[in-house]
């Protein structure tokens, strides 16, 4: 019993698979890192079932997957690996850490995790249409991550290039486009795993809010999700921000699970 990690995904999937196979809608995140990441761990029972996984894609930052109280308890001593600064991962889950850690911390978001049910599109449909974005859009692309990025909280990074341009050349990420003019809004989404794809990066720029165009951005993604084979398309939302709660609602998003995200300050 205890708690394994690795750098090698096949490893990781070898030793966690059945484990991610029977929820990837909860295991979304991990599934989504687990390619990149630069550490995974699985925790195993005395009968060897994996009841719990984790994904490091930067020292410092786990993402727990479906995990016990007991695997995270666990986790959260210590092993000599660089210390956690901030946790993400299911409400209960990051708790049980968190009284096991006893370190003083912050929230950062409370999240909902929403699995799509039958795609129901916004009526009327907002004005414009959908496209896929080129390498033209980079530079507006950029700007807009950036935008995501600090709206949630987060300190942008310098570049974000790599990967938009990897998104771009995969076909997973949509604008909607105003009538007759520029870009309006984004949705991109992630590579279909185990049958599940996650929607992110719903932006639309403030001046532009408040005429639908998330919600045709979002339907385009979701669409396209769907037509490449993803049994599963999920999204997070701010469970701070009743707008968008309320809007995935609308176009047939139902709640799975609430998440946590923490910052610790006694670093």
């Amino acid at each position: 019993m205890g708690w394994h990690f690795t750098d090698d995904p096949a490893v990781f999937r070898a030793a966690a698979g059945a484990h991610l196979a029977a929820d990837p809608a909860r295991n979304t995140s991990v599934l989504t890192l687990a390619e990149k990441a630069a550490r995974l761990g699985w925790w195993t029972e005395p009968d060897g079932r994996v009841t719990g996984v984790v994904a490091v894609p930067r020292p410092g930052l786990p993402s727990l997957g479906v995990t016990t109280a007991e695997a995270a308890r666990a986790l959260a001593l210590p092993d000599g690996d660089a210390p956690v600064e901030q946790l993400r991962g299911e409400t209960a889950a990051v708790e049980a850490y968190l009284d096991a850690a006893g370190r003083p911390w912050t929230p950062l978001r409370s999240m909902r995790l929403y699995r799509l049910g039958a795609l129901t599109p916004p009526e009327p449909a907002p004005a414009g249409r959908a496209r896929l974005a080129t390498e033209a859009d980079l530079p507006v692309l950029a700007e807009w991550t950036a935008d995501f990025v600090r709206a949630i909280g987060e300190e942008p990074a310098d570049d974000y290039t790599g990967i938009l341009a990897e998104r771009l050349a995969e076909g997973r990420l949509h604008l909607w486009e105003a009538p007759g003019g520029p870009p309006v809004s984004m949705a991109a989404v992630s590579r279909t795993v185990e049958g599940q794809a996650r929607v992110h990066l719903v932006y639309t720029p403030p001046a532009e809010r408040g005429r639908g165009y998330a919600a045709g951005a979002t339907t385009a993604v979701s669409r396209a999700a769907l037509a490449a084979g993803a049994a599963q398309v999920l999204l997070f939302t701010d469970l701070a921000n009743p707008t968008s709660n309320a809007l995935y609602r609308r176009l047939g998003y139902r709640p799975v699970t609430d998440h946590l995200g923490v910052r610790f300050t006694d670093g």
